[in-house]
């Protein structure tokens, strides 16, 4: 039986690539969105026509009672999980710490860091051998901000991000005697449009000169790490912090 992979925030950019090239490795995926259900169902039907199964349902990782029927859903079309992919993440416009409120931090740690770990717990339950699973893998999508800190654009993303990195290594060292390895990619400056919601659009040609490789990276570089951390290539990987930066 193939095996089933869950990445959350998947309609577009880094997790509808994602997507594709787990479904092209021979993994059954399921995709959770919030609001892009046409782009979502798209993508499945792309994934169904190159012979692959898979399924969208929505879900707003910041609602626990949303992220409970997204594996509910998954449960009852798959009957397994072998790897969660935490995918589902947001930022607000750019702006400094000191113009930022508490409703803006409560959505964006909402989304980055209690989503996340909602999505981890529910996976562990599935996939641990203390719960009667056959093991697994988790990997979560981080962000360079993490140590970069982008001041005077998203302090408040960077810190989610951190907390990420922290929750990674914790997981990873509580739950890797139960058959789960667990990792994270940072990704650095990537095209996708996760700039226009922060308000500049062409924020990677803006700074891609700081970037050694001189440009920004594409959403299938970032996938390929991704599924790399999944397999079996990596059996012997847990609580690494991937880098996926041009060397930035």
């Amino acid at each position: 039986m193939s095996k089933v992979m869950l990445i959350t925030g998947a309609s577009r950019g880094i997790g509808a690539a994602t997507a594709r090239l787990a479904a092209q490795q021979g993994y059954q995926v399921c995709i959770s969105y919030r609001q892009q259900q046409e782009t979502a169902e798209r993508l499945v039907q792309e994934i169904e026509r190159e012979g692959g199964r898979a399924l969208a349902v929505a879900a707003d990782v910041a609602d626990e009672a949303q992220v409970v029927r997204l594996f509910e859903a998954l449960d009852q079309k798959f009957g397994r999980l072998d790897v969660l992919v935490n995918n589902a993440g947001m930022l607000e416009q750019q702006m400094r710490l000191e113009d930022m409120d508490a409703a803006r931090l409560a959505r964006v740690f909402a989304v980055n860091v209690t989503g996340s770990f909602i999505c981890a717990r529910e996976a562990v339950k599935r996939m641990s051998r203390r719960h009667g699973g056959d093991g697994g893998a988790i990997v979560n999508v981080s962000s360079v901000a993490s140590r970069l800190g982008a001041p005077g654009e998203y302090v408040d993303y960077a810190a989610a991000k951190g907390a990420i990195d922290s929750m990674t290594l914790g997981l990873a060292k509580e739950v890797a005697a139960e058959g789960i390895r667990v990792n994270a990619v940072r990704p650095g400056v990537i095209h996708t449009d996760i700039h226009a919601s922060g308000g500049e659009p062409n924020r990677v040609e803006r700074v891609k000169a700081s970037v050694p490789m001189g440009r920004g990276g594409e959403a299938e570089e970032v996938a390929r790490a991704i599924l790399w951390l999944c397999g079996d290539e990596a059996s012997y990987v847990s609580a690494a912090l991937l880098d996926v930066t041009g060397g930035r």
